[in-house]
């Protein structure tokens, strides 16, 4: 059974110990943050199904850290619920304007917000159209993370799979290695730059039988890019 990852945002520790504890199922894992800063470093490191969002946090507010959010490519997509005090209507618009996928308010029951968990998910999960992503004889399918030569599938670890999806979707665009980073690692991450060539090494290991690795090119002083171009001189 695949388990749904559930990052709870509240600055109140009884609160999220009440929701982990509610969502203490086989088909939950429950993590949580008591800021926005705590958050999104948990985001970076490991990537949430579903985050379940106070208003009132310490140093920035959910709707701040909605914001923010829906601005980084790598987690824009991530569903949100806004669980909050705040109840009036207008407080409802700003939620759902700011990018939130709903909207409880307290206290709930924790029936209640599992029901609306599903609800969630599967709204967000079948509005999300299947990303295909192709070059030369290589095929990156996003929404069941495999990725196929041909009708051969080969299997990258996370951080090679993140970067190939990254690399597809901007083909001929050349990345330094600081970019790579911030958009794979997340801007809160402290890994060395030199990681970077460290994971394209592994991708163009696992693609060089198939006569791939050609695709992952180095541009000197300058960082990487994906072309199915030859190599120009650099």
């Amino acid at each position: 059974m695949m388990q749904t990852s559930v990052l709870v945002i509240d600055d109140e520790q009884p609160i999220r110990d009440m929701i982990c504890f509610a969502l203490r199922q086989p088909d939950f894992i429950c993590r949580h943050a008591e800021s926005a800063e705590q958050a999104y470093a948990r985001i970076c490191s490991e990537r949430p199904d579903i985050i379940l969002l106070d208003w009132m946090l310490p140093t920035a507010s959910g709707i701040d850290f909605t914001r923010m959010l829906r601005t980084k490519e790598l987690y824009r997509d991530i569903p949100i619920i806004m669980l909050t005090a705040r109840g009036e209507e207008n407080d409802k618009l700003k939620g759902f304007g700011a990018g939130c996928d709903d909207y409880i308010t307290k206290p709930f029951s924790t029936r209640e917000l599992a029901a609306r968990i599903g609800a969630v998910l599967k709204r967000t999960r079948s509005q999300k159209s299947r990303e295909i992503l192709t070059i030369d004889q290589l095929t990156l399918e996003s929404d069941n993370h495999r990725v196929l030569v041909g009708d051969t599938e080969i299997h990258l670890g996370p951080r090679e799979f993140e970067l190939l999806k990254f690399l597809m979707a901007h083909t001929e665009r050349v990345y330094s290695r600081s970019q790579l980073l911030d958009h794979i690692w997340g801007e809160a991450s402290y890994i060395e730059e030199r990681t970077i060539d460290v994971h394209m090494f592994r991708l163009r290991k696992v693609l060089k039988p198939y006569k791939l690795g050609r695709l992952i090119q180095t541009v000197r002083g300058a960082g990487y890019r994906l072309s199915a171009r030859k190599e120009r001189p650099v």
